[in-house]
């Protein structure tokens, strides 16, 4: 298929630049093989978290990445674990990139860092490439391949891995909802009406006993890749939050970012432009959960419980963006209106935290 390097990819940001003769070197050093060519490099625009680049010599290509500039959230942002999951995980599913080497020289590219394998394929964020057709019944076909794909993802066997060394399923529900309020509490930088009620209803109602599997924990549909035809998908991508847990976790995550055509304004248009699952052939959350649960055979009653406290996670994230942008640790205009979007979510959590008031 063609390469389309121009629409995946941007000119690198201003402040986000590489030491290319330095990072030429160290590649020579460590890659086999390499092209005796000029190094090129180009930033991939999607994403808000660690910065990831595309590198070319010749007809070689990996993808760098890298943590975002400034200072970050304590154990956030840990190049040595996502490349260490990368490498337990894609033996046994494909689609996580072939990891290829970490440094932890802060030298090369001012941070630890890691290359991994490049992918090729169809990414679908905000708006579908002109040079295909989609039809809804390729909306659906997507939207089956994703909720399959997660499937697939939870039913490897982890024992097979060694992810026990770096995580601990145990009593995980509990952990993440108590670390995640105090992160907030952390990134916090003004009073948001109807959070201290979501935290004490997380906190009250946090299941005790549940599953254990691998999640990708950030699973969506523009960290996926899709061959031309559409019906495989060839990659998935930002591993970082991967870790053993409660699996109908990973499923309230995706759900918070499976955004529906009858969705508020203030989910729609938080992170810009809304993501192409609002087009018609895509399964509603409804939908999704549904065959979730068919095809994995497990019980989603509660999952009213897990899509509030993504909702909660999701404006976590956010708001820590929002507090290093107005710390000034980062310049990237982007973050100027998370603060509003994270209490736009905190809102959508306090209106699933009752079952009969739901909303899918």
């Amino acid at each position: 298929m063609a390469e389309r390097v121009e629409s995946e990819t941007i000119q690198i940001r201003n402040g986000e630049e590489l030491n290319l003769p330095v990072l030429q070197e160290f590649l020579k050093q460590h890659i086999n093989d390499l092209p005796n060519e000029q190094l090129g490099v180009r930033q991939f625009s999607a994403g808000h978290s660690n910065l990831t680049y595309l590198l070319k010599v010749g007809e070689w290509e990996a993808v760098l990445r890298r943590p975002p500039l400034g200072p970050v959230a304590p154990k956030a942002h840990d190049m040595s674990r996502e490349f260490r999951i990368l490498s337990e995980i894609h033996p046994h599913y494909s689609i996580a990139p072939k990891p290829i080497l970490y440094s932890e020289n802060d030298t090369i590219v001012g941070s630890p860092f890691f290359i991994m394998e490049r992918k090729k394929g169809e990414v679908f964020d905000t708006a579908f490439p002109d040079h295909l057709n989609i039809t809804k019944e390729d909306c659906r076909k997507i939207s089956n391949t994703m909720v399959e794909k997660l499937v697939e993802l939870h039913s490897i066997d982890y024992q097979k891995t060694n992810l026990l060394e770096i995580t601990k399923p145990t009593n995980f529900m509990e952990r993440q909802v108590h670390g995640w309020i105090t992160r907030f509490n952390r990134a916090k930088t003004s009073d948001i009406l109807e959070v201290e009620q979501l935290m004490k209803w997380l906190e009250k109602n946090v299941p005790h006993h549940h599953d254990a599997s691998i999640i990708h924990y950030d699973y969506k549909l523009n960290n996926s890749m899709f061959n031309q035809d559409l019906l495989e998908m060839v990659g998935l991508f930002d591993w970082e939050m991967t870790t053993i847990g409660d699996p109908l976790a990973d499923l309230g995550v995706a759900m918070s970012y499976w955004i529906q055509k009858d969705d508020p304004d203030l989910l729609k248009y938080g992170l810009g432009q809304p993501s192409v699952t609002i087009h018609e052939g895509f399964m509603t959350r409804a939908e999704f959960i549904e065959s979730y649960a068919i095809k994995s055979g497990r019980d989603v009653s509660n999952i009213h419980f897990y899509l509030a406290f993504a909702y909660f996670k999701l404006a976590v994230i956010v708001q820590q963006i929002y507090y290093r942008f107005k710390m000034g640790q980062t310049n990237d205009q982007r973050f100027a209106k998370f603060e509003q979007f994270a209490k736009s979510l905190i809102t959508l959590g306090h209106q699933v935290t009752f079952p009969n008031q739901n909303k899918l």
